[in-house]
């Protein structure tokens, strides 16, 4: 048996049909193609949101009011008011998986500058809040502890507000602009991070002092949650145990099904997200992965097609001494070469695919070796698997009645 030969013989019959040979293998191109531009794009998102979920801060926890039932009525988190700076202070005296807390307050409303304004949110904080949330400081100064206490009306502003109202390259250093009527002194302009995983614009912000944000903004004694940083992403567990403990001491609670509050980590956030890319990739997949069924079909059938034009020919080669598994082979190798060729094609256009996807529509791509390799062998297998039937019909024609075949 002279596999060189075989091959040989392989290869003038597929060149014989060029073109036939070539929409035979599309099959394979587009689905080995598709297999890895989808999967590239279902990774580049999943490590999107990774990073900037870090760029959050993975060790971060925080606190939000929850949902509570009073006299058979369920109220909403957003309707709740059971945040206290007492609890924060409980939290900071008592905790030992946590290393910084910030209370958080928000509004949203006009930024208003001379005669431009812009919507977005002010956010209220104290002299950790930047460094929980993991945002740098461009150019300016932090509010300080005095500020804090005194209601100071400073704030902090990012990218986006500062260019939206004082224009591209300008500095707002010093300059006053007013949110809800509430004069504030630019004394700070926060670093770039562009937008998150949910398309949300993180340079659309102005932070002030809490207590600013609390008592001239929102005219409320509460606060709308605690922002905390773990000692390490590892301890993120512990610290929300710890935080339950701590809050239900504080609001005297006994059944932890009556609680008015609800504990979260980053890390919890970035597992989930992580969780739901993953089966949305594996779907994907296993969409773009039809094709690669619809193009083994279409080897099945070109096969075939070629058995029955080639009788004669099967005939005759048996007549001379020719065997079973020669002719059965002769066909797999076709069916092979046409599968593998198709997918080596395939490949190219997934990377070019992807790359133009990345670069034309701003989508994140990666293109994982894993995925590669995977269509590669998977196409190989469907070669083989749906030439194998057409291989078998082939080898088993008995040498006379093939000869006879008209």
């Amino acid at each position: 048996m002279n596999y060189a030969n075989l091959i040989r013989i392989a290869r003038k019959a597929l060149m014989r049909n060029k073109f036939r040979a070539f929409l035979t293998m599309l099959g394979i191109i587009i689905g080995v193609a598709s297999v890895i531009a989808m999967l590239a794009i279902g990774q580049g998102s999943k490590k999107s949101i990774q990073d900037q979920m870090a760029g959050m801060g993975s060790n971060l926890v925080f606190v939000v009011p929850g949902s509570q039932e009073r006299g058979g009525v369920r109220f909403d988190n957003s309707s709740q008011q059971s945040l206290k700076m007492a609890d924060l202070e409980a939290l900071r005296n008592e905790s030992r998986f946590l290393v910084a807390f910030s209370p958080e307050l928000r509004s949203s409303g006009q930024a208003v500058f001379s005669n431009k304004n812009t919507p977005t949110t002010i956010y209220g904080g104290n002299t950790d809040y930047l460094a929980i949330k993991k945002i740098d400081l461009a150019s300016g100064r932090l509010f300080t502890p005095t500020e804090i206490e005194s209601l100071a009306k400073v704030c902090l502003v990012g990218p986006t507000v500062a260019e939206n109202l004082f224009g591209e390259g300008s500095d707002p250093i010093g300059q006053t602009i007013r949110f809800k009527n509430i004069p504030l002194k630019i004394i700070g302009v926060l670093g770039e991070k562009g937008q998150n995983a949910m398309g949300q614009d993180q340079d659309d912000l102005i932070i002030a002092p809490y207590t600013t944000v609390q008592k001239r903004i929102l005219a409320i004694d509460h606060i709308q949650g605690i922002l905390m940083s773990a000692v390490s992403e590892e301890k993120s567990n512990d610290a929300i145990l710890e935080v339950e403990t701590i809050m239900r001491r504080q609001h005297k609670i006994t059944d932890p099904q009556n609680d008015d509050f609800r504990v979260m980590a980053q890390a919890e956030l970035v597992s989930t997200f992580t969780s739901v890319s993953d089966i949305l990739t594996t779907l994907l997949g296993a969409i773009a992965g039809i094709s690669l069924l619809v193009g083994g079909i279409g080897i099945m059938n070109i096969m075939y097609v070629s058995v029955t034009e080639r009788t004669r020919e099967i005939g005759l080669r048996m007549s001379i001494g020719g065997k079973g598994r020669d002719i059965l082979l002769q066909f797999l190798i076709e069916s092979t070469m046409l599968s593998v060729t198709g997918g080596l094609i395939g490949i190219l256009l997934g990377y070019g695919a992807s790359a133009a996807i990345g670069s034309i529509m701003g989508w994140p791509v990666v293109v994982m070796t894993q995925s590669v390799v995977l269509a590669f062998v998977v196409c190989s297998i469907i070669g083989i698997f749906f030439g194998w039937y057409p291989a078998r019909k082939a080898s088993s024609l008995n040498p006379i009645d093939a000869l006879r075949y008209e």
